[in-house]
């Protein structure tokens, strides 16, 4: 015999003690339930069973499903023993679970067969679980077929007695299955609890109105109850009023709030926009201060190149005055000539285009004017010019060849070293005359420091000393030139 849930509709495998049930223990069972109560004698309809029950959703929608496909059908096997005849199962009486067997039936009962699979539909298993009138027929059947009460007929008798026992006595139909009665019993506890909660609050309010009771007495007159009443009248007026003023009041604050919310959000968004400008403003100040940073570099920077600009004296790198053995020299071009050491005529011209360029960029840079004279600075071919009587023009520079031409050129080259070495003397003085502390070499005509610069009729060495003198001359003139106080 299989068995679904009344509840779920899910099949169910009964326990052994439920199939070996003893009918002292099916006394036990009946005897533990409560009476049934009177509104068990009417029908009441499936729709409020559903609604009353303690489930979840889809279990009710499931049962609901169950219930509609059985009152579709044409069979009226499918309804409930309460449907049927509610009546009948009210009045089931405990006595009719068991019957009395002799002794030697009992030994001669085969032993129980196995339970047979649930291979037939949920619908039958649901219409044949649902109630004993239904199963009675197969029972009748098997009695008519065995003449000796068969042990499956007998235990399913038995239980199904059982079950309408149990149904007759509660709102639920029986059998249900493990987890529906653990969700029965859930439900049935927190009700418990919420009806012990609620006993205990109408049992409070009992003592303390009996405390009130107590308190008052039964002495109380009509007139100290009327007055009374008119004292707690006028209570409640005084308290009706303070209410209505405080919700006045609340009324007021409401108001206020939102204003105050007006103006805290005014401010909020004066507060973002201060922050933007502010970040904005960090965000100047701090391009401004790189910026800054950069000219400050610049700056540092552009003053050290000054300063090494200003420690750098041009006129010394661009006209370097050393000497070479009994040789002056300028800019690494020997000036003067002597016996055994061959030096070319051509770079004793660029030595004295070097020395006479030097003396004009004195002279400029003083700006001093040459007095009957002036400079030509032509490199290798430099000359002199006069400015006053022949204008003649005497050429810086020698030659080596021995023919009338040549020769007479050589006397005009002793001219222009002549006339150079004059006007050395006019800077010389000139710087004298401007305070200059510095010792210049002796210039008189055309001898300075006892040598003649005239290269005719004297010997190459005196010559060569008397250039050595000039450009010692040159070189404290501009000395003095780059710095003194005229540099």
């Amino acid at each position: 015999m299989n068995f679904v849930c009344q509840q779920c509709k899910q099949p169910l495998q009964l326990d052994a003690s439920l199939v070996d049930l003893s009918p002292s223990a099916y006394d036990m069972v009946a005897a533990s339930l409560p009476p049934a109560p009177p509104s068990y004698t009417r029908q009441i309809p499936d729709s409020e069973k559903l609604t009353q029950l303690p489930a979840p959703a889809s279990v009710k929608a499931a049962w609901q499903q169950a219930v509609q496909d059985r009152s579709a059908s044409p069979s009226s096997s499918t309804q409930s023993p309460r449907q049927r005849n509610p009546s009948q199962r009210a009045v089931v009486q405990p006595n009719e679970s068991f019957v009395l067997l002799q002794d030697s039936i009992v030994r001669n009962i085969p032993s129980p067969l196995p339970t047979a699979p649930y291979t037939k539909k949920a619908s039958s298993a649901k219409a044949r679980s649902r109630g004993a009138p239904q199963a009675a027929p197969e029972v009748m059947q098997e009695e008519t077929k065995h003449p000796s009460p068969s042990p499956l007929s007998h235990h399913l008798r038995s239980t199904l007695r059982l079950f309408n026992l149990l149904s007759s006595r509660t709102d639920l139909d029986h059998p249900l299955c493990a987890e529906c009665t653990d969700i029965l019993l859930s439900e049935l506890t927190r009700q418990l609890e919420e009806t012990k909660r609620e006993r205990d609050g109408y049992i409070a309010f009992e003592k303390e109105v009996r405390k009130e009771k107590e308190r008052d007495g039964d002495g109380m007159s009509k007139e100290e109850a009327e007055l009374k009443i008119e004292k707690l009248k006028e209570e409640e007026r005084i308290a009706i009023a303070k209410l209505q003023a405080a919700e006045r009041e609340r009324e007021q604050l409401t108001e206020e709030m939102k204003a105050l919310e007006l103006e805290e959000k005014e401010l909020e968004e004066e507060e973002a926009e201060f922050w933007r400008m502010h970040n904005a403003h960090l965000l100047k100040s701090a391009d401004q201060a790189s910026q800054l940073a950069a000219l400050h570099a610049a700056y540092a920077a552009d003053s050290a190149v000054l300063e090494k600009l200003e420690c750098t004296n041009v006129y010394n790198d661009a006209f370097c005055i050393g000497h070479e053995g009994v040789f002056g020299t300028i800019n690494g071009l020997r000036l003067g000539r002597v016996p055994g050491v061959p030096v070319e005529w051509a770079e004793i011209n660029a030595a004295w285009g070097q020395t006479l360029l030097l003396l004009y960029t004195v002279a400029r840079k003083l700006d001093f004017t040459f007095e009957n004279y002036r400079l030509v600075p032509m490199g290798s071919f430099s000359r002199i010019e006069r400015t006053t009587g022949d204008k003649a023009t005497y050429e810086l520079y020698g030659s080596g060849d021995l023919h009338l031409g040549r020769l007479l050129h050589n006397r005009r080259f002793d001219f222009a070293m002549v006339a150079f070495l004059d006007c050395l003397k006019q800077i010389v003085d000139y710087a004298k005359a401007q305070g200059a502390q510095t010792e210049f070499p002796q210039i008189v005509k055309d001898k300075i420091g006892e040598a003649s610069v005239k290269l005719q009729f004297s010997q190459e060495e005196a010559w060569t000393r008397a250039l050595r003198q000039v450009l010692l001359a040159l070189k404290t003139l501009l000395r003095w030139t780059t710095n003194g106080s005229n540099g």
